[in-house]
């Protein structure tokens, strides 16, 4: 008896059934998949599955999983498989994280298990196009952003994360949730000297904003965002315009964080108000400070990590947005600085 568990292309899931004796197996096929990607390093999923359910089996055997056991736990791991493929479809991967969230799901509750949802939609842009997040890491950013008032969300260029912020701030605004967006990031660029730069401070810095402009661009209409902007219900302004100030019932964003000092960075952290909610952002990789200048980033994160009510978001290089050899720089990259940091060990 076969069973289909779902519409999936190309028969992506087919089940068959056999019993022995008080025992059941089911094969399941799994057709069109990445089985790395899907079943994991070493098959680490289905160990983390087996672990859950340690009265039954679950064996892979190339493009086929073998369940055994008895009728109720079979049930219960075909449910968990079948939401896995669903999750597979939308992201493209299944990780151990991924599997430990669906069993918990299973053994909290009697409800079918929910698959993230990237239909939600933040905010409508000016041409009417619904802005949504596009990987699992962006929902994880919305949601550490409504557990938290101050949330960090570290990753590669390319990963969305400071349009997906400045996104949330646009809909806190529209949503009268605060009175004011604020948006700042540190003067500090590669290689460049702003003092060598044409203009007054305004015209200097600009420029180093454009892709908080331009994702405002993309949310606001031009002449709404013009009067947000000349009323200040809209503030984008160097870093150091921040001290000294207080910052309540607004929506702040810090942009670029990796090149704060740690001076720069408590600073910031001690400007929040009441009724405000705080993002900050950065790419670990991308520190264009001084040679033995410590990044304010780098020392928050590790500071901060066990502080309560204060969330964490790591995008990766499987959120790139961008042309696909961007994802691959980034990766290449990154294995470069994981070769480094084993070395130093």
């Amino acid at each position: 008896m076969f069973y289909n568990f779902g519409s999936y292309s190309n028969n992506t899931l087919l089940s068959q059934q056999k019993t022995y004796f008080n025992l059941i197996e089911k094969v399941i096929q799994l057709e069109e998949i990445s089985l790395v990607d899907f079943l994991g390093v070493e098959n680490s999923n289905i160990k983390k599955i087996n672990a859950a359910f340690p009265q039954s089996k679950v064996t892979s055997r190339g493009n086929e999983l073998f369940i055994q056991g008895s009728s109720p736990e079979i049930q219960k791991i075909q449910e968990i498989i079948h939401s896995l493929l669903l999750h597979y479809q939308k992201f493209g991967r299944v990780t151990q994280e991924n599997v430990q969230d669906y069993i918990q799901q299973m053994q909290l509750s009697d409800e079918p298990l929910q698959i993230p949802d990237l239909d939600m939609v933040l905010v409508h842009g000016i041409h009417g196009q619904p802005i949504k997040p596009k990987t699992e890491n962006h929902l994880k950013l919305i949601k550490n952003c409504q557990e938290n008032d101050l949330v960090f969300a570290i990753g590669p260029a390319g990963t969305g994360k400071t349009y997906i912020s400045v996104a949330l701030a646009v809909r806190a605004l529209k949503n009268k949730e605060v009175k004011k967006i604020v948006i700042t990031r540190p003067a500090v660029e590669a290689g460049e000297n702003l003092g060598f730069l044409p203009g007054d401070l305004k015209e200097k810095i600009d420029p180093y904003l454009r892709p908080i402009y331009d994702a405002l661009d993309d949310m606001i209409a031009p002449e709404k965002l013009k009067t947000y902007i000349e009323q200040r219900t809209i503030e984008i302004a160097p870093l150091a315009y921040m001290r000294g100030r207080t910052l309540s019932n607004a929506f702040v964003l810090l942009d670029e964080a990796q090149n704060t000092t740690p001076m720069q960075m408590k600073m910031f952290l001690t400007r929040m108000g009441m009724n405000s909610k705080m993002i900050i952002t950065g790419d670990k990789s991308q520190i264009d400070l001084p040679p033995r200048q410590k990044s304010g980033l780098l020392e928050a994160l590790r500071i901060l990590q066990n502080v309560e009510g204060i969330g964490f978001v790591e995008l990766d290089g499987r959120d790139v947005l961008r042309h696909r050899l961007v994802r691959n720089i980034v990766r290449a990259y990154d294995k470069v600085e994981k070769e480094k940091e084993n070395q130093q060990q």
